[in-house]
């Protein structure tokens, strides 16, 4: 589940969609939609649209993964 968040000081420039989250952390479109089902960020939702705070994604520290096999 996602967290909704809504400001009625919210600039719309704050807001960015799935895809360009995507672009900014160099990942797939999938992989930011899994964050948000977990709740890694605070999404606002509008007609069936997730946005999320472009702050929040600049700011998204991902967990170390699986060390790799050298």
């Amino acid at each position: 589940m996602s967290t909704n968040y809504f400001s009625k000081a919210s600039d719309p420039s704050e807001w960015v969609s799935q895809a360009e989250a995507a672009r900014m952390r160099r990942v797939s479109r999938q992989a930011i939609a899994r964050l948000v089902k977990k709740g890694r960020f605070r999404v606002l939702e509008i007609g069936g649209r997730v946005l999320l705070r472009r702050e929040d994604v600049k700011a998204y520290k991902s967990a170390p993964g699986r060390p790799r096999n050298e």
